[in-house]
């Protein structure tokens, strides 16, 4: 019983924290009705006093015809532009983010959480590692 629960857990947790570059699908649950979003898969790197882009995208099902709210959270020490977003059902469905750090920012990784809320249906989250490195 011990050996199947750690397999079990071990697939879960290479599933949610491997190669995986999306969320779990939100707005309606099949395919055609829902939406995902996608970040960067690997850790982005910003060196201390700098500024990056980094792009987020909606994964949109063929028939999923709704306006998504982007909600951006990490860190106070990270700086973090735009925070809200919404991505129209009529708009491109690719955001640019810009994240910014000062001299002082401490080395080390940060969590930027990425949850979508359709009009209607069920919202979803993801989320990337930021590193910030010495300049």
């Amino acid at each position: 019983m011990k050996t199947a629960i750690t397999i079990v857990m071990t697939l879960v947790l290479a599933t949610v924290y491997g190669c995986q570059s999306s969320s779990l699908r939100g707005g309606g649950m099949t395919k055609d009705l829902g939406f995902k979003i996608t970040v960067p898969t690997f850790d982005t790197n910003i060196k201390q006093g700098e500024v990056q882009t980094v792009a987020v995208s909606l994964e949109r099902g063929d028939y999923f015809k709704q306006d998504v709210k982007l909600q951006i959270e990490t860190s106070t020490d990270l700086s973090i532009y735009p925070t809200d977003i919404l991505v129209k059902a009529s708009e491109s469905p690719d955001v640019q983010l810009r994240i910014a750090t000062t001299k002082d920012t401490a080395l080390g990784s940060y969590l930027v959480s990425v949850k979508g809320t359709p009009k209607t249906g069920e919202p979803t989250s993801t989320a990337f590692t930021v590193k910030v490195v010495a300049p």
